[in-house]
């Protein structure tokens, strides 16, 4: 009797893991011409194999129960690798500890399989307590580097404080997403740091980092923004003067934190950012994304930048692990032009959005910029208004 249990619970089980991993994506509706957004999530908890989560040996789980159970799949680093949409996401267990899993699609927008194995990151001289949010990139020196959140507990916390830590920059690289080489953690004058982003090229023939310094764990501190710096070394990096580019400010969307995304896209007219803005409201942390592009001559130099938020969380985003949270690690630029957006939801599951190179240049260089004020907020949407008179529209 247990026998005839365990076979149909294992044959519903799959036949619902077919289902979901077969699932055709559907564009939303209208939208705002940035951008198009799904109906579905390309990933979440229930899209890691049954293999990683069930020990489906009659013999050791009769009932068939959950062994690995999964919290989330989000936040995830993406690049093209083999003609391939690959991301490799921050996966979730019911312990609450990350670790990376690679996983791949024809298209980019849905029938993500994840690879056989999860990534084994090796560790340093202090082992990791946690890792997440990798950032992907390939490096013009040859390897594809992998850049990640490490968690440490603070040991100079006292004793009955369990969740302080420290967090630093991680750094892994490899050829083939498989085997990785872990190198040192990032060294910077800041007491921590997180969303650490490599950057693509050499610098005056240096390798260059966008960072988030901060003074704790949790607060950003006098940190303040998003830093830049340069290091000679990508085996031993170390940074010795970080310059903050992109600063939180007063009563916008980046007011309590900001930090770069991912790795920026180079166009003939900048270098294209995507980073999160956090501000703090009666409901909680809000987190958000915006964009920013910085001068092909000067990766310090911020030469544009639209007021506001680029995307936020709507509708079923907004609900999750840590609710009202939208943040992005990582996006992909086709050969013809086209951008796929990988943002996660509510610290909970990962989605996509499409659009393109000249759309999202368009928005960033012709959005009009933050005045900081109400009354210059009043005073560009009458602008517009004012540059729609005499525009023949079609009625219906």
């Amino acid at each position: 009797m247990e026998n005839v249990s365990f076979e149909k619970r294992l044959y519903e089980l799959q036949r619902a893991y077919k289902e979901l991993t077969r699932r055709e994506n559907v564009q939303d509706n209208l939208g705002n011409g940035i951008y198009e957004r799904y109906q579905y999530p390309v990933l979440t908890a229930a899209h890691v194999p049954l293999e990683w989560r069930y020990d489906l040996n009659y013999e050791k789980n009769p009932f068939l129960l959950e062994r690995f159970g999964i919290n989330a799949t989000f936040n995830s680093g993406a690049i093209k690798f083999r003609g391939k949409y690959v991301i490799v996401a921050r996966v979730e267990g019911l312990d609450r500890k990350s670790f990376f899993a690679v996983a791949e699609s024809d298209n980019g927008i849905d029938n993500f399989r994840f690879w056989e194995y999860p990534i084994v990151m090796p560790q340093t001289d202090t082992p990791d307590t946690n890792v997440y949010d990798m950032r992907l990139v390939k490096h013009e020196d040859g390897w594809i580097y992998g850049l990640f959140c490490t968690e440490r507990r603070d040991l100079f916390a006292p004793e009955g404080d369990q969740s302080a830590a420290v967090a630093q920059c991680g750094i892994a690289r490899t050829t083939d997403l498989v085997k990785w080489e872990r190198l040192p953690d990032l060294k910077t004058p800041s007491p921590q740091q997180r969303n650490v982003v490599l950057h693509p090229e050499f610098v005056d023939g240096k390798y260059a980092f966008y960072t988030r310094p901060q003074d704790s764990f949790i607060d950003a501190g006098k940190g303040g923004g998003i830093g830049f710096g340069l290091c000679d070394s990508i085996e031993n990096a170390f940074i010795e003067e970080e310059t903050v580019i992109d600063r939180k400010m007063y009563h916008t969307v980046y007011e309590a934190k900001n930090g770069l995304g991912p790795a920026p896209i180079k166009t003939p007219h900048g270098w294209l950012h995507l980073a999160h803005g956090v501000r703090n409201t009666a409901a909680g942390l809000r987190y958000v994304l915006y964009m920013f592009m910085t001068s092909l001559n000067d990766l310090t130099a911020v030469i544009h930048k639209p007021a506001g938020y680029f995307m936020a969380p709507e509708g079923d985003e907004r609900v999750g692990d840590v609710s009202n949270v939208l943040f992005s690690n990582g996006w992909i630029a086709d050969e013809d032009g086209a951008v796929y957006i990988y943002y996660a939801s509510s610290d909970t599951r990962q989605h996509v959005a499409t659009s393109s190179i000249d759309r999202l240049v368009d928005y960033v260089i012709n959005t009009p910029e933050d005045q900081y004020r109400s009354a210059k907020s009043a005073e560009m949407v009458c602008n517009i208004i004012d540059s729609n008179k005499g525009v023949v529209m079609s009625a219906f």
